[in-house]
């Protein structure tokens, strides 16, 4: 993955980057190295590209749990987007993706991980503040805390 910051406002925590994945890079272990490398504390992104493989879940409340979705085959990123939080002292990645099929079908779904082929163009924004989760036990994920 390459990056560039694009701009950097006056305040504290308040940064533009592009992030550009290379075919092969997996995109959930890629942004949150880049927001540990580059002490980000909150955020939220988008992206367009393309996939060569892909694992999506739907969460079912009924269980509190993650149901995956493979996806494997060549798609279309139509639209990445997400958050950046601070979880149990790192970051965390919340992304939901929705891909393109060949035929012009589309899936999608909570993000889990995605290999990328041939590229992958995301815009991150960085916010000027803290943004932490913690577990919610009623709902079974962590929430942000306000």
């Amino acid at each position: 993955m390459k990056s560039a910051l694009m701009r950097e406002g006056a305040g504290i925590g308040d940064r533009t980057f592009v992030l550009v994945f290379e075919k092969g890079d997996e995109v959930m272990a890629g942004l949150a190295a880049f927001a540990r490398d580059n002490r980000i504390m909150a955020g939220y992104f988008t992206g367009i590209g393309a996939c060569s493989r892909l694992t999506v879940a739907f969460f079912d409340p009924a269980d509190k749990q993650y149901r995956n979705i493979p996806i494997d085959e060549d798609v279309e990123v139509l639209a990445l987007v997400g958050n950046l939080s601070v979880y149990e002292g790192g970051p965390r990645i919340h992304a939901h993706i929705t891909v393109g099929r060949a035929d012009g079908t589309t899936r999608g779904g909570h993000l889990v991980e995605a290999y990328i082929g041939p590229t992958l163009e995301v815009v991150l924004q960085e916010l000027p503040v803290l943004l932490r989760r913690e577990h919610n036990d009623e709902v079974g994920l962590p929430l942000i805390t306000l």
